[in-house]
């Protein structure tokens, strides 16, 4: 249980991202509640998951890697950034860093 919730606080994580660009400076109402609501629960999703007995280390560098990778992918996606070869190597090298950090961690 304590993966899920720092999946679920990851996928947050990408949500504040998101709604920061679109807040514009926090000049837009709704975007600005959108990262409010979405970093509180992101947090307290990362909370969850290291008081359910994940290492604070791995929860950290997991937790950001998930937002890191899902911000790059939805800036390719929503925001034209580009999709070079490279970006793309770094993104696979990134995830597989995630997944390689699941399996050696000595809690499930």
């Amino acid at each position: 249980m304590p993966w899920l919730f720092l999946v679920i606080g990851g996928l947050f994580e990408i949500g504040f991202t998101i709604s920061l660009k679109y807040s514009e400076n926090f000049s837009k109402l709704w975007p600005s509640i959108s990262f409010i609501v979405c970093i509180s629960l992101s947090f307290f999703f990362l909370n969850k998951a290291i008081n359910g007995g994940l290492p604070i280390g791995t929860s950290y560098a997991v937790w950001t890697g998930i937002g890191a990778a899902g911000t790059v992918i939805a800036g390719m996606l929503f925001f034209k950034e580009p999709a070079a070869l490279w970006r793309i190597f770094f993104l696979v090298l990134l995830i597989g860093s995630i997944i390689g950090l699941k399996f050696v961690s000595p809690h499930d």
